[in-house]
This record gives structure tokens, sequence and C-alpha cells, in this order.
């Protein structure tokens, strides 16, 4: 699937070929630090998140602290490569951002604080750094 083909199911709300998991998040992350600065990246990818989640029915699935904890590592390494690096690059050199269990977030935070409605709702700061 290409780059534009994601992002159109994504912004469409609609679940491209072969599924959303955490892999496609952190693609479509990356695709919008690509296109627009930190903070206009990060509110879109958060706003859109929400919808995409709305039009799944699954509301309850979005988490801010670790949506916004990607995003802010994402456009940490995304900063130290060459602009014109492809996707197929960019998670081959950052394995670790594509693992999902165990997560990179699991160095930075204790499970119960991502556990917690609080950094379910908004973003928390790492309380473990390794």
């Amino acid at each position: 699937m290409t780059d534009e083909e994601l992002m159109h199911a994504f912004e469409a709300g609609q679940v491209p070929e072969g599924g959303f998991h955490h892999a496609q998040h952190v693609r479509v992350a990356w695709n919008y630090l690509r296109a627009h600065p930190l903070p206009e990246a990060l509110g879109r990818f958060c706003a859109g998140l929400k919808r995409f989640a709305e039009a799944q029915g699954a509301t309850g699935l979005y988490h801010e602290t670790i949506t916004v904890a990607y995003v802010l590592l994402i456009n940490e390494r995304w900063a130290g490569s060459d602009p014109a690096t492809s996707w197929e690059a960019f998670a081959a050199s950052h394995p670790d951002l594509l693992a999902w269990k165990p997560s990179l977030l699991d160095r930075l935070y204790a499970p119960e604080t991502l556990a917690s409605p609080r950094a379910r709702r908004v973003f928390v700061m790492p309380d473990r750094l390794a």
C-alpha cells in the first residue's frame, strides 16, 4: 500500500487493506510529520485518529499519552533522517518504533501510569526514564 492510499483511507475513516494496526499508526504519523511542522502534524494526527476511532465505533480506544508520545518519538527520529528517506527505509532504521508488545513506551512509563484514565485523557510526561 502506498503512503497516499494509507493516508486517504485513514482520513476517510476507512480501515485500509490489511488493517490499521500499530505500524500503520506510526506510518500515518510519519507522513504527517514529513508534510507539516510538529505542532500541526501532532494536531492533525490526534484529531484524525479520534475521527478514525469514531468511524470504527471505537472511541474508547483513543489514548492521548500513547498518541502524543509516539508522535514525539517519531519526530525525534525523523529529524535525524534525510528528508528523501522512504517509509521502508525509515521503518527499517527504527524497528523499535514499530514494536507494540512490548512497546518502546514500556521503558518510559510505569504500566499503571499508561493504564490510568488521566493518561488516556491528557498527555502525561514519562515517569520512568531508562
